[in-house]
């Protein structure tokens, strides 16, 4: 499949679904990078909704500025933002136009342009560490403030299906490293995944779902 993996893209009216959806619905999915003239692909593993106005934590709660006016833009576009510094996170634009959801991409299983995304972030311990939180794996993938707005119908940057009989269970808890709205059950995650972010919380399940 990874040969033609541009055939697979997610179509566009996947991201208009509600958040919280495709929060859960992109597991398993395929995140994909171009790079050069090879393609970094990633198996999402877990991921963070994040709702507009009633969520205190989103980027979008409170009134548009010209950091997270991305956010209001139709569903199925990227939104890179810069945190500490040093580190970019890369999220998922969802639903119509003038909401300000998104779902943040937090862990990948690397799948394909392993050794490229070793080159890209050198000197890990393991190599769960590659790609097991969200500015770890933007460093591994290449994405930053340049792929802020990215149509996820191009070929730069794109989620592509992933056709699979394997059956996984999602897991769902708080999202991590927040104050506000932490109360929120708004993470998901393939339970048991070795690429998911190492946290208390993967053992703090609020529930589960078989998928």
């Amino acid at each position: 499949m990874l040969k033609d993996i541009q055939k697979y893209k997610l179509p566009a009216g996947f991201y208009l679904q509600d958040t919280i959806t495709v929060s859960k619905a992109l597991l398993g999915k395929i995140l994909v990078k171009k790079h050069g003239k090879s393609f970094l692909c990633g198996r999402i593993v877990e991921t963070e909704a994040y709702l507009g106005d009633s969520d205190p934590a989103c980027h979008a709660y409170g009134r548009v500025t010209p950091r997270n006016q991305t956010l209001y833009e139709k569903g199925g576009i990227a939104y890179v933002y810069f945190i500490y510094g040093n580190y970019y996170c890369f999220n998922v634009v969802t639903e119509k136009k003038g909401v300000g959801a998104a779902v943040l991409i937090r862990a990948v299983e690397p799948v394909s342009g392993i050794e490229i995304m070793k080159t890209l972030r050198p000197n890990i311990k393991t190599e769960h560490d590659l790609t097991n939180g969200p500015a770890k794996l933007c460093l591994s993938f290449g994405i930053d403030r340049n792929l802020n707005c990215a149509d996820l119908q191009s070929d730069e940057i794109f989620i592509a299906d992933h056709k699979t009989n394997d059956k996984y269970i999602i897991a769902v808890s708080k999202r991590i490293g927040i104050e506000k709205g932490a109360h929120f059950p708004y993470r998901f995650f393939i339970k048991n995944n070795p690429y998911v972010t190492r946290h208390k919380l993967n053992k703090e399940i609020i529930s589960e779902i078989l998928q």
